[in-house]
């Protein structure tokens, strides 16, 4: 199991991760540029920041904004992967190593 550090991480990396991939997606267009999808990666990049400050404060309630911030990462990266044809596209799918600490 990771240690709450590696979480932080990892929320933190995810957030970045997603953040330049939205703005790559928008300059690729096509599905890629897709309301839904660019959505959920600014999902992904919120509740990834929040779930990293929540544990950074330490709040006893962290473990409920990490179940979500999971649930969201996992739907980021199989989303991304769906459309993995470049190395920008195949780096954000990495939401799923957030997911999984």
């Amino acid at each position: 199991m990771a240690s709450m550090q590696d979480c932080i991480t990892d929320c933190l990396d995810c957030h970045s991760v997603c953040l330049s991939t939205i703005l790559h997606c928008l300059h690729k267009g096509g599905e890629h540029a897709a309301p839904d999808h660019i959505r959920l990666m600014q999902d992904c990049a919120q509740i990834c920041i929040a779930s990293a400050d929540f544990m950074l404060r330490s709040s006893p309630v962290h473990q409920m904004t990490c179940r979500i911030c999971a649930g969201v990462c996992e739907m980021c990266a199989e989303d991304c992967t769906r459309l993995a044809d470049d190395e920008t596209m195949v780096l954000c799918a990495t939401c799923r190593r957030c997911a999984q600490s």
